[in-house]
């Protein structure tokens, strides 16, 4: 069954409705420029009301080692979501300072992006979104799924890009990968989640686990 991370949860509130709606993965941002980012002490919040029923995934941007440590800490976060320039190394140190899995975002624009994801063999799972100049995510722009579908490689993929209830049955027959994420496509506002689009994202994704 395909895995459903809602990305972008600014709130108790909607991380409670997500993980309802059958999130496998809350997706809490941390990246001080993002329109979604959320509050370390409302991210403590959920991390106590949900840590046990979900993934709590910290996502960062070319941030230090030690502030990822210590969200990772307090939330606590189960997952790290690097969305930045990291390397191989900083990647792995990430992984033995939180005991997290990780997380490796890369836009993907060219198959030379897909290409240079590849090196990151040692993460847990890679996550791909759109390449659109100037932004780290969140664009609301999908992918070329047939080029993502090309991809070879045993780390599980994350697809995310531009997903909405409407499109992600699609997206998941072209592309297989292990697990979705949407943050815009189930919005009301940046960092505010729309209840029902939450469901009707799901619902959508289960719906093509029936025909497959």
């Amino acid at each position: 069954m395909t895995r459903v991370k809602h990305c972008g949860v600014t709130s108790l509130d909607d991380a409670v409705a997500a993980a309802e709606a059958g999130a496998w993965a809350v997706g809490l941002n941390f990246w001080p420029r993002s329109v979604r980012r959320c509050d370390p002490d409302v991210a403590a919040g959920v991390g106590a009301a949900l840590r046990r029923r979900v993934e709590l995934a910290g996502v960062f941007v070319n941030q230090p080692l030690d502030e990822i440590a210590a969200l990772a800490e307090a939330v606590p976060l189960s997952m790290v979501q690097l969305h930045g320039d990291e390397g191989t190394a900083f990647c792995a140190e990430v992984a033995r300072r939180t005991g997290a899995r990780v997380i490796k975002a890369a836009r993907v624009g060219s198959r030379a992006d897909l290409q240079a994801l590849q090196a990151f063999r040692g993460v847990d799972f890679h996550l791909v979104d759109a390449r659109v100049p100037g932004m780290r995510g969140g664009t609301g722009r999908t992918v070329d799924w047939d080029l993502v579908a090309s991809r070879r490689s045993p780390v599980p993929l994350i697809l995310s890009g531009g997903l909405t209830p409407d499109n992600v049955g699609e997206a998941i027959e072209r592309v297989r990968p292990y697990a979705v994420d949407v943050a815009s496509g189930t919005e009301s506002a940046p960092g505010v989640k729309d209840h029902a689009l939450l469901r009707a994202f799901s619902e959508a994704v289960a719906a093509v686990e029936v025909t497959a």
